[in-house]
């Protein structure tokens, strides 16, 4: 059962066009296609369709396996508390965890810096068959070290590559690396979760007031927090200025978890069926040669 191409395109950033993140509603729950109902009964319609999208992505990605064209990799970029972890959770628990990878990249080591800003990213990208995951990713470095320029410092670059056009460049870096990626095979879908200030805010309170929780809560989420308007408008930049047809940005409301998790679950099995991927076909040799095997199983006995 696929996803409304109508909602895919509300989801999307058009190439060219402003992400207009601050204009979505981050709470969004897709009233105009469920007219009438109240969350009680959208939330057990949206879980029915995680699971029936669920249940979609494991044959689709044995057939990716199988077929050993393509790879699938999926960038999730959020503030605190958006729900990456659980919307991974949610959609790839039906996957085969030997065709599925989830990197989530933390503070660069030395030796990392001693590279470009693109390098490391290289080696966690999925093999041909296999669906690999970005739970943070190369768009930190225009985000999170943009409302930070302190942490250029540390990246070792020559005075020619830091000035007014930096972070175009870096831009124009990642949508080649990313062509570079579909070209090859490698399929991309980009998500940013999309939480309110509100919703956030209730969030690290009930990481506060639940003792289950409080190891998830950090005081530089708080720190972070009054960051917030510079993060938008570095977003609000990075989406509009790299998603391309290649690699489209999604803007996926998230104060309503149980609409994200069926809304990620329905675009990534909806990208998968568009590859028209199938099992491979036995040649006539191969047939001949699975017939033989089959009759000397068939004829076999018992040793001793």
């Amino acid at each position: 059962m696929a996803i409304a191409d109508e909602i895919i395109r509300e989801m999307r950033v058009e190439p060219g066009q402003p992400a207009n993140i601050r204009g979505r509603d981050a709470a969004w729950r897709g009233e105009q296609y469920f007219a009438g109902l109240e969350d009680e009964e959208l939330k057990p319609l949206a879980k029915q369709r995680l699971d029936q999208f669920v249940d979609e992505l494991f044959d689709a990605q044995k057939r990716l396996w199988a077929d050993d064209t393509y790879s699938l990799l999926l960038v999730f970029q959020a503030l605190d508390a958006a729900g990456k972890d659980g919307t991974i959770k949610h959609v790839m628990t039906g996957v085969n965890p030997q065709g599925c990878q989830v990197f989530s990249f933390k503070q660069p080591s030395s030796e990392e810096l001693d590279h470009t800003f693109l390098w490391r990213y290289n080696k966690g990208l999925p093999e041909r068959g296999r669906i690999g995951i970005f739970n943070r990713s190369y768009y930190e470095e225009v985000l999170v070290v943009r409302v930070h320029p302190e942490y250029l410092k540390r990246q070792k670059h020559p005075p020619s590559a830091v000035g007014p056009t930096m972070w175009d460049d870096r831009f124009a870096d990642i949508n080649e690396f990313e062509r570079h990626l579909d070209r090859n095979g490698t399929k991309i879908l980009k998500f940013f979760l999309n939480v309110s200030w509100e919703e956030q805010r209730n969030r690290f309170l009930r990481r506060i007031d639940n003792p289950d929780k409080n190891w998830k809560f950090s005081a530089g989420d708080i720190a972070e927090r009054q960051f917030w308007n510079q993060y938008m408008d570095a977003f609000e930049d990075a989406l509009t200025k790299t998603s391309t047809p290649w690699a489209p940005w999604h803007v996926i409301p998230a104060d309503h978890k149980w609409i994200t998790h069926a809304l990620v679950g329905g675009i990534v099995v909806d990208a998968i069926e568009r590859l028209n991927l199938s099992y491979p076909q036995a040649t006539a040799e191969q047939l001949a040669g699975l017939s033989a095997a089959r009759e000397q199983l068939m004829a076999e006995q018992r040793p001793g």
